[in-house]
């Protein structure tokens, strides 16, 4: 069966102008591969500044004009290129945003979930719309309010009805937990975990190792725009001896709950 994700020695390159109008290419990555196959949570764990958020808009086709990219980024067995997988976002592939800001300010978020239904090709955008809030326990009044009018709890998921309305077969969850409740952070995961059932496979990006060894079935650990591993959740354990790269392990027993196995 076919890898519904295969990122394969990605490379991402910008151009940048300093004074004079000076060029200057900046490598921001430089070697990543991560495959995730149906049925599959792969997380993709680092710390901030490894790379992977760009991983993920590189994967979507969104990156900036002053990026060249090289390798190759495969969905469903076949290779393509930045704008195919535009055109796949929202369908094929969905981004849920770490940022609360790729909410639009000016639009309510009942106007967001129902443009996201149309795009998806939905039939009924405005029903769709209201049952995709209120799969996420929202009340059928939010959908008439504006982003600054909801906590950052409420709007991370009002950024999931608008990712996975469409139903895609793989989502990128980019750092979705962060500032949320010990509830909703296991709310979260545990619906992540919902979704990489049968054809469907997510893409988890987060920092958070200890959340990620909850609900993935492989690690990939990165740090400075480089894959360094790829782990079964199960080598993570004891002082790590079964980790590959001593980054992996020092991430393993940097957690609170291995400081014990450190200074023994």
């Amino acid at each position: 069966m076919n890898a519904l994700l295969d990122v394969q020695h990605l490379k991402v390159t910008f151009t940048q102008y300093e004074r004079g109008l000076r060029r200057r290419e900046v490598t921001a990555l430089a070697d990543m591969s991560v495959r995730v196959g149906p049925g599959e949570l792969v997380a993709l764990v680092g710390a901030s500044g490894a790379g992977k958020s760009l991983l993920g808009h590189a994967v979507l086709g969104i990156l900036p004009p002053n990026a060249t990219e090289s390798g190759t980024v495969s969905y469903d067995g076949r290779t393509l290129s930045p704008p195919d997988r535009r055109a796949l976002a929202g369908r094929g592939i969905a981004l849920l945003p770490q940022s609360v800001t790729f909410l639009d300010p000016t639009a309510t978020a009942g106007a967001q979930v129902r443009r996201a239904a149309q795009l998806a090709g939905l039939p009924d955008p405005r029903s769709a719309a209201a049952d995709a809030l209120a799969a996420r326990g929202l009340e059928p009044s939010v959908a008439a309010t504006y982003p600054h009018q909801l906590s950052g709890g409420m709007a991370r998921r009002v950024l999931a009805a608008i990712a996975l309305i469409g139903t895609p077969r793989l989502v990128i969850a980019d750092e979705p937990t962060p500032g949320l409740p010990a509830d909703d952070v296991a709310r979260t995961l545990a619906g992540l975990r919902e979704i990489a059932r049968g054809d469907r496979g997510v893409l988890l990006i987060t920092h958070d190792l200890v959340g990620a060894l909850e609900v993935a079935d492989r690690v990939v650990v990165c740090d400075a725009g480089r894959t360094l591993e790829e782990a079964p959740v199960t080598a993570f354990a004891g002082d790590g001896e079964a980790l590959a790269h001593p980054y992996s392990r020092s991430l393993w027993l940097a957690l609170p709950r291995n400081r014990m196995v450190v200074t023994c």
